[in-house]
C-alpha cells in the first residue's frame, strides 16, 4: 500500500483545492491561533507537517507566525510555492514526511491538520512522527493535530460511494472499510475537461488508517507531550460518540 500512498500524493495534487474547498479553513486557523495564544504562543516558529498546497501556512503567517511547511509530496509543494511567492510571505517549504522531520532549529508550536495523521500506515510511523515532532519543539511547545474517528471511517465513508461534480471536473469516490485492520481504502476517478471540451480520466488510490484516543495519548506521552484537550472539530465543543473529527492539543513537558 506505501506505493499506492505515494503515487496518491503525487497525482492527486491538482485536484486538491477543488475536493476541500468546503473546508472551512478561515475557522480551523482561527481556532488554531486561538489555542496556541492561550498557551502563551503568539509568534515564533510553527510547523505546518502534511502542509499540502500551502493554505493554512499562509493563514497563519498572515496571524504572525512563522511559518516551516513541510510535505513529502512534491507535486503538492510546488502549487505551495507558486501561493506563497503570489502572496508575498516568507515560508520556508520542505519536502519531508512529519517520521523524517529534520528541521534547522527549533519550533514553538506545531500543527498538523486534514488527516494528515491518519495517512501515516501504522503505529510504529505515528510514533516516529510525533518523536520528530518532538525533537524539535521547545520546551513547553504546543503539538495541535487531528485524526477521523472510528465512527466516521465505519458509519460515514464506510463502503460507500460518491460522486463530486466540481464543474469542469467530476470526481467519483469509493470507500472500502476493512474492519479488522481499521483501515479505510480510498478509490478515487477524476474526470478532468479540458480545452477541447472532452474529459481526461485520472485513477488515484490511498489508504486512511484509524488510531485509538487510547494509543494516540499513548505515543504522544512516549514522545514527551501531555495531552491538555480533546476537540469535536476545530470548536470549542467536547468529543462524542458521533464525532467525525477530534482534535487533539498536547503541550511539550520539560525534562
Amino acid at each position: 500500500m506505501k506505493g499506492r500512498q505515494q503515487n496518491f500524493y503525487g497525482n492527486f495534487a491538482g485536484f486538491y483545492d477543488a475536493l476541500t474547498e468546503n473546508v472551512d479553513r478561515a475557522r480551523m486557523a482561527g481556532f488554531i491561533v486561538e489555542k496556541l495564544a492561550e498557551q502563551g504562543i503568539d509568534g515564533g516558529i510553527v510547523l505546518d507537517a502534511g502542509c499540502g498546497t500551502g493554505e493554512l501556512c499562509l493563514r497563519l503567517a498572515r496571524a504572525g507566525y512563522d511559518l516551516i511547511g513541510a510535505d513529502p509530496s512534491e507535486e503538492m509543494l510546488e502549487i505551495a510555492r507558486e501561493r506563497v511567492m503570489e502572496s508575498g510571505e516568507d515560508i520556508l517549504l520542505l519536502g519531508q514526511g512529519m517520521e523524517e522531520l529534520d528541521l534547522y532549529g527549533t519550533i514553538r508550536a506545531a500543527v498538523s491538520t486534514l488527516d494528515t495523521v491518519n495517512h501515516l500506515p501504522d503505529r510504529e510511523a505515528v510514533r516516529r512522527a510525533f518523536s520528530r515532532v518532538s525533537l524539535f519543539m521547545e520546551e513547553g511547545g504546543v503539538f495541535l493535530f487531528d485524526v477521523n474517528t472510528r465512527y466516521k471511517h465505519a458509519q460515514v465513508l464506510g463502503n460507500n460511494a460518491y460522486l463530486y461534480d466540481l464543474g469542469d471536473l467530476y470526481c467519483g469516490w469509493q470507500n472500502e472499510w476493512r474492519e479488522e485492520e481499521g483501515v479505510t481504502d480510498i478509490s478515487l476517478t477524476f474526470f478532468e475537461e479540458g480545452e477541447d471540451g472532452r474529459f481526461d480520466r485520472c485513477d488515484e488510490c490511498f489508504s486512511e488508517t484509524w488510531y485509538a484516543p487510547e494509543f494516540l495519548q499513548a505515543a504522544l506521552e512516549e514522545a514527551g507531550f501531555a495531552l491538555l484537550q480533546r476537540f469535536d472539530g476545530y470548536r470549542d465543543r467536547p468529543v462524542t460518540e458521533k464525532s467525525q473529527r477530534v482534535v487533539y492539543l498536547a503541550k511539550k513537558e520539560g525534562k
